[in-house]
């Protein structure tokens, strides 16, 4: 896990919803399962009881997960020097590359990247790239796959 675990307020929020819903509900399903398995008799060839157990130190490390990542949060805060030309963490930033049509997306921390939601970590090979840099900036990312320009056209 990240040194430096950079949320959103929304994505803390969302984080620890789900350390909640771990705690109380999924817990106790959870409990009921083990609890069923266990009444079916034979312990040692129950595939129930296994799935159960596993299912179980699932959810334990998933709450030990989240624990730990929101004891040692950073928020981002959402002030107004984030706004304007320069890429911080937390702005929508507008970039494109070559030909290919403009995308936006935002940059958040790496605990909050979700590609499909249009939110890039900062610790990406393009949020490292793009970090601290301008509007109308053009600016080389380096990837495993090759490197590659890409213009900054807008930051929000």
């Amino acid at each position: 896990m990240p040194n430096n675990n950079f949320l959103t307020k929304e994505g803390y929020q969302k984080l620890q919803d789900e350390l909640d819903y771990l705690r109380t509900a999924k817990r106790q399903e959870v409990a009921n399962r083990l609890h069923e398995a266990m009444e079916g008799g034979e312990l040692i060839e129950n595939a129930e009881y296994e799935a159960a157990k596993n299912e179980q130190a699932f959810v334990e490390g998933r709450i030990q997960e989240l624990d730990l990542l929101l004891a040692t949060a950073k928020i981002i805060e959402d002030n107004g020097k984030k706004k304007g030309d320069v890429v911080h963490l937390g702005s929508k930033v507008t970039i494109k590359e070559g030909n290919f049509e403009a995308e936006t997306f935002a940059i958040v921390g790496a605990a909050e990247a979700n590609p499909r939601e249009g939110k890039i970590s900062n610790e990406s090979p393009i949020g490292k790239a793009i970090l601290n840099r301008k509007v109308g900036d053009t600016v080389k990312v380096e990837t495993p796959g090759g490197t590659y320009n890409v213009k900054i056209l807008k930051v929000g």
